[in-house]
């Protein structure tokens, strides 16, 4: 996949409501939504210099984190993902975990995906043994996403973040989590060549300021 450009904007809940009124009446909800939300729960993988935390607070402009995540409690599809950075601009590669994998990793048994072929778990594996990366934290939210055909654009709200603060028992759906400081509501715009100006002044919100907001590193607080 190719990068795709993406902004995030740290929004009051007045805005919140506003925009996803707005989203409703001209956006198409993302299909694969519940009620047109996703319960999201990721686990985030960092090193043992916290590299990938210190690249999120510093800006760094190349950066990339690994994580497994899936989606309203459903366990039989459980995706390992490497988000990359680079300049504003951001891509995401994943390939699909099995329960066994998932708990294995979960719990610092590397070896459960030693024998797997794709390019993204040789490289996760390789940098498991490599790196010295390792399970850091929970982070689930609450994701409502809409979509708009031209640019290829996904407009999402994401709210209710909390974090599993040192608990790493990813497939434990009932672990205690709680709100990050704040409790912040975050707008995030992604789209490909373009982004078409319908939606450009769809998401514009006397509030609005482009931000550099992780929700890993916001979960890290606590540490």
């Amino acid at each position: 996949m190719d990068y795709r450009h993406e902004k995030k904007h740290e929004i009051s809940f007045a805005d919140l409501l506003a925009l996803r009124a707005k989203f409703c009446a001209v956006l198409q909800k993302d299909p694969h939504a519940i009620d047109g939300k996703y319960e999201i729960r990721s686990l985030y993988f960092d090193d043992l210099y916290d590299t990938a935390l210190k690249e999120s607070l510093s800006g760094i402009s190349r950066r990339e984190k690994f994580r497994i995540r899936y989606y309203n409690g459903d366990t039989s599809f459980i995706r390992l993902e490497k988000k990359s950075k680079l300049a504003g601009l951001g891509k995401k590669e994943s390939a699909k975990l099995s329960y066994e994998e998932a708990d294995a990793l979960a719990h610092g048994e590397f070896e459960a995906i030693r024998m797997r072929d794709e390019p993204i778990m040789r490289e996760f594996y390789r940098k498991l043994q490599g790196n010295l990366l390792r399970p850091r934290t929970i982070v689930d939210y609450t994701r409502e996403a809409f979509l708009y055909a031209p640019g290829n654009v996904r407009v999402t709200l994401d709210y209710h973040i909390r974090t599993g603060l040192s608990c790493t028992d990813l497939l434990v759906w009932d672990c205690v989590t709680i709100p990050i400081p704040g409790d912040p509501n975050i707008l995030e715009v992604k789209w490909d060549g373009f982004l078409p100006s319908l939606v450009h002044d769809l998401v514009q919100t006397p509030t609005t300021q482009t931000s550099a907001f992780s929700k890993y590193a916001s979960c890290r607080l606590y540490d």
